[in-house]
């Protein structure tokens, strides 16, 4: 019997690599801070809350830079966008390494975020275009891959480098290996036709889509309680649960590797079980984020935590993003999937803040709490609301 997925040729496979590892590169910038912010906020006599804006501003940035910089970029030939971006966000990682105040920190991190917004909108597109259409579907989970892979080893490999070398040793890493993806991409990175210029005309069919709002709503509450908590997860774990450096890096890793559990889950039971697997990764979420104060000072506690939200964490982004392509026509995905990855990011920067109102407030002990009632609030929407809403669409 045939392979009905032939093996990549070398010419379809180096492209591919270069932008798995853009993406891995990608993802382990955006929360690195994260997985340092104690050392960060030291470095410039700040509160771990006051450091953690950072995060909150990148993620905002993020959010809304996406459609802007997408309109604006539209019209350049793929090859110079992918390489302009990677070129972009190397620049970024040098000026954030040698920034000497907190202000040009977060300024450094702003370029990092513009070449964020442009590289998420158009990542899986021109992976799928670069590979043969029989071969699509590989494509885009390579970069999926190159996603959990920084989770697993990119923010605990960044922490680690930071205790070793510095905190600014992790984004000169980060550049340098960069730098290399950007080599691959300018060496093996075909041409490809710009194609139609992204436009906003579809937004008003997105608007009329209830399934599709509902998701949007859902996913800002799932966002806003996970970044409540994990934003301050490294002070959480080394103030409240005690838990020293080595640990603390273990922890992050057992979230990473959670996380690629949970894309298996992903693929085996949501096809056959889609309303109620996307409740389950709220409920997931907001138990996990609810235990993790009871569990701060239990043996192997912070890690049993970490399993549940990491499991949660990836299931619920790629069961999500399964239902925006669902609920969608062809044509307006591009526009859906670039307004889900910004709210999102909105989620991301909200939960920040909140995670450090209550690290001001009350330390980060209280923030798993919160963030866990937020996170409660959207699996009883999902009960109640959402999964009405996502059976009343597919049967249009």
């Amino acid at each position: 019997m045939a392979d009905p997925t032939p093996r990549m040729s070398t010419r379809e496979l180096l492209p591919l690599v270069a932008l798995t590892l853009s993406a891995f590169l990608l993802n382990t910038s955006e929360f690195v801070p994260i997985g340092l912010l104690t050392d960060i906020a030291g470095a410039f006599s700040l509160s771990e809350s006051g450091a953690g804006a950072m995060i909150s501003i990148y993620a905002w940035a993020v959010a809304l830079l996406s459609l802007p910089l997408m309109l604006a970029a539209s019209r350049v030939p793929p090859r110079a966008l992918i390489v302009s971006v990677l070129a972009v966000f190397c620049g970024g990682q040098v000026a954030s390494a040698l920034a000497p105040t907190f202000e040009l920190l977060v300024a450094s991190r702003l370029i990092v975020a513009a070449a964020h917004a442009v590289f998420w909108s158009v990542a899986s597109p021109f992976a799928v275009r670069v590979a043969a259409p029989e071969r699509s579907a590989l494509a885009m989970s390579m970069i999926v891959t190159g996603t959990s892979v920084a989770m697993i080893f990119g923010l605990p490999l960044g922490r680690a480098l930071g205790l070793a070398l510095g905190w600014r040793m992790t984004f000169v890493c980060v550049g340098a290996a960069a730098a290399a993806a950007l080599a691959g991409l300018i060496a093996f990175f075909p041409r490809l036709d710009a194609g139609k210029p992204f436009t906003l005309d579809r937004l008003p069919e997105l608007a009329r889509n209830r399934a599709l709002m509902g998701l949007y709503l859902a996913t800002i509450l799932f966002a806003t309680g996970y970044y409540t908590g994990y934003s301050y997860i490294e002070p959480f774990l080394q103030q409240v649960a005690a838990m020293p450096d080595a640990l603390i890096t273990a922890a992050l890793t057992v979230f990473g590797v959670a996380g690629l559990v949970g894309s298996g889950l992903f693929a085996r039971f949501f096809d056959a079980h889609r309303r109620p697997f996307l409740t389950a990764t709220m409920l997931g979420m907001a138990a996990a984020l609810l235990l993790l104060l009871p569990l701060a000072g239990v043996p192997a506690g912070p890690f049993a935590v970490c399993v549940i939200w990491g499991v949660s964490a990836t299931a619920y982004n790629v069961a999500a993003q399964a239902e925006v392509i669902r609920t969608t026509s062809q044509a307006a995905t591009p526009v859906a999937m670039s307004v889900f990855s910004g709210l999102f990011n909105v989620g991301i920067g909200t939960g920040s803040i909140v995670g450090g109102l209550v690290c001001d407030a009350a330390g980060p002990a209280g923030v798993g709490l919160v963030g866990g009632a937020v996170a409660a609030a959207g699996a009883l929407y999902c009960l109640v609301r959402l999964g009405s809403l996502l059976e009343g669409e597919a049967q249009r």
